[in-house]
């Protein structure tokens, strides 16, 4: 483990300082929709979008990176079968269709992929 430049108690208040800021702004946009009768519609069409923007950014690159570099070529199992996965998902709606073909895809193509 490396030495940092920093003593105990600066440490300590840069950590206090990055909760502090980090509950102020949070407890600002509570407080902001606590006083407003009703929420602009433009921000709640920004707010629908939000849940499928995060899920997006944690799933995918777990799909387009192997061994730390970006692989979007047909022996990408993980690729492949997260594909096949989102399809099933937007044709059938069905969660445990997505989960067991997306497995299945998985575990087949791991064993026929080099």
């Amino acid at each position: 483990m490396t030495e940092t430049t920093f003593d105990a108690g600066t440490l300590w208040l840069i950590i206090l300082a990055a909760g502090v800021g980090t509950f102020a702004l949070r407890l600002s946009f509570i407080a902001l929709f606590g006083r407003l009768d009703d929420v602009p519609e433009s921000v709640e069409r920004g707010l629908r979008l939000v849940p499928a923007a995060v899920l997006s950014a944690l799933v995918v690159p777990q799909f387009v990176f192997v061994d730390g570099a970006m692989s979007l070529s047909p022996t990408n199992a993980r690729l492949l079968a997260g594909t096949l996965a989102v399809v099933v998902s937007w044709k059938t709606e069905d969660i445990l269709a997505t989960l067991v073909s997306g497995m299945a895809a998985m575990w087949l193509l791991s064993a026929l992929l080099p």
